[in-house]
């Protein structure tokens, strides 16, 4: 028969659980820095272009990585565009499509379809100078505010189409403040 001897546990060091405790902390804000960094962004909403959807003040989290722009998606745009800042806008139509807008009846068409526009605070009713039926160019995505009658969107040359590879992302959800916060469709 073997005869092990036990050896005495090693006391452990004074402060050492306050040096996991940091370890852990320094870890888990590592991992948060790379997943802000390369998969989510927190943007502001800056303006009343997309009410009610969005408030002036909104804290959104958006989603960057691997992201297609969809048609009805709330996306934003990059600020280095000739606006100069980050655009909050929804994706109406894609390239290749036809959008068009009826300013008597305040509808938005799109190949052909009226859109059914639940999230806008008003019918269409201000227009800019581009004029209508519009192609948009491929590559490139027609964006309008929520609030169509306070927005400038793709319906002004001065902001016009935006390139798909502007689009920082997809607006997953607003979380502050408190009250606007949820899902944002």
């Amino acid at each position: 028969m073997i005869n092990a001897k036990r050896e005495p546990e090693a006391a452990s060091m004074p402060g050492q659980g306050v040096i996991e405790w940091y370890e852990a902390l320094i870890s888990a804000l590592v991992v948060m820095v790379l997943l802000f960094s390369f998969f989510f962004r927190i943007i502001q909403v800056d303006g009343a272009s997309m009410n009610p959807t969005l408030w002036d003040g909104d804290k959104l989290v958006v989603w960057g990585a691997g992201y297609t722009p969809q048609r009805g998606d709330v996306v934003i745009v990059d600020d280095y565009t000739s606006y100069g800042k980050p655009l909050v806008k929804r994706v109406i139509a894609k390239g290749g499509d036809t959008i068009s807008i009826d300013y008597t009846s305040g509808t938005v068409t799109v190949n052909g379809e009226v859109l059914q526009e639940d999230y806008i605070a008003e019918p269409t009713f201000l227009g800019y100078d581009v004029e209508f039926p519009y192609t948009v160019p491929e590559g490139e995505l027609f964006l309008m505010g929520d609030n169509r009658n306070a927005s400038l969107d793709s319906r002004s040359s001065s902001i016009g189409c935006i390139a798909e590879e502007d689009i920082l992302g997809k607006v997953l959800f607003c979380f502050l403040p408190l009250e606007d916060a949820g899902v944002v469709k």
